[in-house]
């Protein structure tokens, strides 16, 4: 009887931290560049109960979270009209480093490419963190050589001076993970490399060897969608009101059995 409960306490565990996962990904609906995750259960331990004839008899104690995974699907893409939002098209992850790091320390990955130009002409993130190009350095548009600036398909940053002259600065950085599973969320739309994701580290390159295309003036958006989201929750609410009638159920026969002795 007392398996019926722990089995049932575990499965309310679980749909509770399942709620946990959608209430997340619904609260990040329009965060720019965010990616769902999903959640896995497993069986936890089966007890014998005898190991006589041809099949064992098992009796299961219940369910554990297996993995709780990062769906890095593209989202779909929001044109703004604004120079300095990029978004990549295709596989790979923007770079961008903490500016109190130093040498390869403090570098992140993240799709969210809402950027601006700092009075320095650092092009950086909304945290203030500074976009890397292919080489590892920070992407500076000077705005005393430069009238302004683009960027193209190819994430060339292109300076256009006065004189109508045009010069490529630098080009985007983008790194390409072989597992984008493995990458560690860090908050805010970024994420840290882990030897799971790639083995050789984080490597930058151009978009043109990521064979890639960088989009600029639009933004890759959210790639939660609302209609699954709340399917799941539906999913999620039944399945702990469920494990919830599998203790009160098995509680009412435990105190069937104390009454016996009345």
């Amino acid at each position: 009887m007392l398996r019926s409960m722990y089995s049932g306490v575990s499965g309310m565990k679980n749909f509770q931290t399942k709620l946990d996962v959608i209430g997340n990904n619904i609260s990040n609906v329009n965060t720019v560049g965010y990616k769902k995750s999903t959640i896995n259960f497993q069986d936890l331990l089966s007890q014998n109960m005898s190991s006589s004839g041809a099949n064992p008899m098992q009796v299961g104690l219940g369910s554990v979270t297996s993995s709780i995974n990062v769906n890095h699907n593209a989202g779909s893409l929001m044109s703004t009209g604004v120079g300095t939002d990029l978004a990549i098209m295709g596989d790979g992850f923007f770079v961008v480093q903490d500016p109190e790091a130093t040498g390869t320390a403090g570098r992140y990955l993240t799709r969210a490419g809402n950027f601006t130009v700092t009075a320095a002409g650092d092009l950086v993130t909304a945290q203030g963190y500074k976009v890397l190009n292919n080489a590892g350095n920070a992407i500076n548009i000077d705005a005393k050589t430069y009238e302004s600036f683009s960027i193209n398909r190819l994430g060339e940053v292109i300076g256009k001076a006065a004189n109508g002259n045009e010069t490529t600065i630098s080009s985007i950085g983008v790194s390409k993970p072989e597992n984008p599973s493995g990458l560690r969320k860090f908050g805010g739309s970024l994420y840290e490399m882990t030897e799971i994701a790639s083995a050789g580290g984080l490597v930058l390159q151009t978009a043109t060897a990521a064979k890639t295309e960088i989009g600029s003036g639009m933004l890759e958006m959210s790639n939660v969608d609302l209609t699954e989201e709340f399917t799941e929750m539906i999913i999620a609410q039944r399945g702990f009101q469920a494990n919830s009638k599998t203790i009160t159920t098995s509680d009412e026969i435990l105190q069937e059995i104390m009454n016996l002795k009345r």
